[in-house]
């Protein structure tokens, strides 16, 4: 029964402190709706006559209300809370996973630190020095003890260090090393080139990764392939780029013929890889990567084969294991969201 009380004009109802009728209260609202005990009241001796009945004696009745020193109400911290329930309860209802998000890449830079924005060419040459330092003495330390116990060791250890060459030479190609464009381009050649890799021709192409990351069309190294694309190659090409352990060798490849689907090289000019405007810079990193092959072809004849494959050879292969194996699960989880996918790669 509703509260009543006095007014001027008589006797009136409360105003309702619910959101929503009072009715269904087992149903989910009741736990929202948070129905507050009112505080201490004070009774009023009104002294108001009423009759009783037309058929009762007259009598002087003294009506006791009880009225609240404050009308209870729903604070508004209740009400944020109540808000935010609300739109968690049917966020998956309204959720656009292809809508953009509310916020923009300038957002995303202003929330960064001014500091970490500075490009301090020293501290980068210093870490190029440790890490050459790194491969040329363990290079020295295998060479000199000559044994099989060291010789794997070894081979873990330098491919590692070549993957941290790249990985310095990856930030000259992004701009991160230094502010000077000159000096990103030189010792990222130098770097890139003493582990093969042709460093504008990747520059390029990493940059198209980035542009279109997840493309299925347009992205870059490990892409997702369309369906017709997938059915179209033949068995080999399949087993080699799909099959573990395969796929951990698919960079040299991938720099000489691209991606299933796609022409071009890593090395040709006239590449649709590349703009007419960087056909130069192609040739210079085809030319310093041609200039390294030649390198480790005349030390094969004046240290052996065996001796430059052991020294050169495996920690090459080891750091290419990690590069597509980063790239493999780089890329990894938009090949399986493909439906046509599952069951038909090896994994």
């Amino acid at each position: 029964m509703a509260s009543w009380v006095l007014s001027e004009c008589g006797l009136r109802p409360l105003p309702r402190v619910y959101h929503q009728s009072r009715t269904g209260l087992t149903s989910k609202t009741t736990n929202l709706l948070k129905i507050r005990q009112p505080p201490v009241s004070k009774s009023y001796n009104l002294g108001s006559s009423f009759k009783v009945s037309s058929w009762s004696r007259q009598r002087n009745w003294a009506l006791n209300v009880a009225i609240p020193v404050s009308v209870p109400v729903i604070e508004e911290e209740d009400k944020e809370r109540e808000s935010v329930k609300g739109v968690n309860e049917h966020e998956g209802e309204f959720f656009d996973p292809s809508a953009p998000p509310p916020f923009k890449l300038a957002d995303i830079r202003a929330a960064i630190p001014k500091h970490c924005w500075v490009k301090n060419p020293w501290r980068s040459m210093s870490y190029v020095v440790r890490d050459v330092a790194v491969v040329c003495g363990l290079a020295v330390v295998a060479a000199y003890f000559n044994n099989w116990v060291v010789w794997p060791l070894y081979w873990f250890a330098q491919g590692t260090m070549f993957w941290a060459l790249f990985v310095l030479g990856h930030d000259c190609g992004h701009g991160s090393f230094s502010n000077n464009p000159k000096l990103n381009s030189v010792v990222g050649h130098l770097l890139h080139s003493s582990i093969l890799v042709p460093y504008h021709g990747w520059r390029i192409s990493h940059r198209t990764h980035h542009q279109n990351h997840g493309h299925v069309e347009n992205d870059e190294s490990w892409q997702p392939l369309p369906e017709k694309i997938y059915k179209s190659l033949d068995n080999v090409t399949r087993t080699l780029r799909f099959t573990l352990p395969f796929p951990m060798l698919a960079y040299p490849v991938y720099l000489w013929s691209r991606s299933p689907g796609k022409k071009g090289s890593h090395f040709h000019p006239d590449s649709d890889l590349f703009a007419p405007n960087e056909r130069k810079d192609v040739i210079t990193s085809t030319a310093c990567w041609t200039a390294m092959a030649a390198l480790v072809a005349c030390l094969s004849f004046v240290m052996g084969p065996v001796q430059m494959l052991k020294l050169y050879g495996i920690p090459y292969w080891i750091f290419v294991m990690w590069l597509d194996l980063v790239t493999y699960l780089h890329h990894h989880g938009h090949d399986e969201k493909l439906p046509w996918y599952r069951g038909k790669v090896g994994r």
